[in-house]
């Protein structure tokens, strides 16, 4: 597994810290709060059709008003470029939050001469929030945003031949389901050889099953198959705030196990280390699935 480093961050630029001690630092009527003060920020006008300007208005109000748990300016210039390199036709972002990565890499995609981002969310508030300013940013042609748990979705858009293949997915969710939803889009063939992944949060708060998972040999995770399929599908290898983080509106959640995954698939891994928009430093686990053996 390679490793490479991007350059200090920059803290002029960085949001407020996120409230600590159990406080919320998010789903507290903030992501609401944004959208008001989107609309009526001084530059509404110019941002209207701007994918740039939304985000420039989205990152002033989280460094001047409240944290939101975006994926920010440095880890989303790595995705960018791996977007410019890759340029998928279909992209898929597990967790949308309030749009930001939506806007960010649905408007890298659309460069590209990619078809369409598919944008999956869980609470339907902020996916409220992130069709109104996908909207504004002009690129409801390109983004679509899909309500409702992450498993649940991929299933009825594979199953209704929305989604057949995934080019490129960034998983930005409910951390111990980042194994989980890997295997199911195995299962499902929507991962193949081509594919790319890209996960953020690797390192802050961290998710030790999922780099287990894309880091294993095949013939790991071929042993780990016959014994019942439990790589990367531990919870307990999470901090309990990371595992209770939506408890309180989603109760708790109940990871499934029943789908294996496909063993026979051949990851190249490589950590890009980088930063949170708060400054905390953070990385993004990127992964090219170079092959499947028989």
């Amino acid at each position: 597994m390679a490793q490479s480093i991007e350059s200090d961050f920059d803290h002029k630029k960085a949001y407020v810290s996120p409230e600590e001690d159990g406080q919320p630092f998010f789903d507290d009527g903030r992501e609401i709060e944004l959208l008001h003060y989107v609309y009526g920020h001084r530059s509404i006008l110019e941002m209207r059709g701007s994918p740039s300007k939304v985000l420039l208005a989205i990152d002033e109000y989280a460094r001047t008003k409240k944290y939101l748990m975006n994926v920010g300016d440095d880890k989303g210039k790595i995705v960018a470029r791996l977007i410019s390199e890759v340029k998928p036709k279909i992209m898929v972002e597990l967790g949308g939050y309030v749009g930001y990565s939506a806007i960010l890499f649905g408007d890298a995609v659309r460069q590209a001469g990619g078809h369409r981002y598919y944008s999956l969310e869980r609470n339907p508030e902020f996916a409220a929030v992130i069709m109104s300013l996908v909207d504004l940013a002009g690129l409801s042609e390109t983004v679509k945003v899909v309500v409702g748990p992450s498993a649940d979705s991929i299933k009825r858009l594979h199953s209704d031949g929305t989604l057949k293949h995934i080019d490129l997915m960034f998983l930005d969710h409910y951390k111990p389901a980042y194994t989980t939803d890997l295997k199911l889009c195995e299962h499902l063939g929507l991962i193949t050889p081509g594919s790319v992944l890209a996960a953020d949060n690797v390192i802050t708060p961290g998710n030790p099953p999922y780099l287990d998972y894309v880091r294993s040999t095949v013939a790991t995770k071929r042993e780990q198959y016959e014994d019942g399929g439990a790589i990367g599908t531990k919870t307990a290898d999470f901090p309990e705030r990371t595992k209770n983080q939506y408890e309180k509106r989603e109760g708790l959640e109940v990871m499934s196990t029943e789908v294996k995954g496909n063993p026979n698939l051949r990851y190249e891994s490589e950590l890009v280390h980088s930063f949170e928009p708060s400054g905390v430093p953070d990385g993004v686990e990127i992964t090219k699935c170079v092959g499947e053996e028989s």
